[in-house]
């Protein structure tokens, strides 16, 4: 699935500045590059205040809420996709935020080396027929599990996406929560951020691209790890 197109992509690289017979035209330009680099930083820090969470009838659209992150590790900037067809879980939450690679990623292009996310937190999931692949470029490392009589299992689940879709159902949903008071699956975004939270979460032909994953425990019985011409 497609990457956010709020998102520059990996391959982008700032221009080089032109050259300059001045001494002084190289740390000119060096201080308008940096500019533009904590500018767009900043932009990306106001998106996680500003935007609104949406839910769509029969289906679950993309929450552009923004909060905390759902992990606490650099990422290494290489979108993934998961794939189920069935999710369910018990304790629910989803906000935003920004996930940051390692300092001097390559595939931080003109990024600065953060990712505007989705944090999606469950306390106890079971997903069937999972599916996980990335792109290396020419080739996918692909990873199925639980396509048999046992599910794949999760505790303290946390996905952190750019995009998510599937056809989705909430059981005592709460829409617009301040992130900070967040219960139901023990994760809690900073004050001041818009979020939600239900007792339970179903979403059918689910599809995310992620960034991070993690998890208390994860059980991926039927587990296949393999390289394909082809992703989820």
């Amino acid at each position: 699935m497609a990457s956010s197109p709020d998102l520059p992509s990996a391959g982008n690289t700032p221009e080089n500045p032109g050259s300059d017979t001045s001494s002084d035209a190289p740390n000119a330009a060096g201080i308008h590059a940096g500019g533009e680099r904590r500018g767009r930083v900043r932009a990306r820090r106001a998106a996680v205040m500003a935007v609104p969470a949406t839910l769509v009838a029969a289906g679950l659209a993309v929450l552009t809420a923004q909060g905390a992150l759902g992990v606490q590790f650099a990422i290494s900037g290489m979108p993934f996709t998961v794939t189920a067809t069935e999710l369910n879980g018990t304790g629910f939450e989803q906000f935003g935020g920004l996930d940051n690679m390692a300092e001097g990623s390559p595939n931080a292009g003109d990024s600065g080396g953060q990712v505007l996310i989705v944090t999606s937190a469950i306390k106890h999931a079971t997903l069937t027929k999972l599916c996980q692949s990335v792109d290396l470029g020419g080739t996918n490392l692909l990873i199925t599990a639980g396509s048999g009589a046992e599910k794949v299992s999760a505790t303290d689940l946390t996905t952190d996406s750019t995009e998510l879709s599937g056809d989705a159902a909430f059981n005592n949903i709460e829409i617009g929560n301040d992130a900070s008071t967040l219960t139901k699956a023990g994760v809690k975004g900073p004050i001041g951020v818009f979020s939600q939270q239900a007792d339970t979460v179903r979403i059918a032909h689910l599809r995310q691209t992620n960034y991070a994953t993690t998890a208390g425990v994860f059980k991926l019985p039927g587990l296949k790890l393999r390289f394909s011409d082809s992703g989820c």
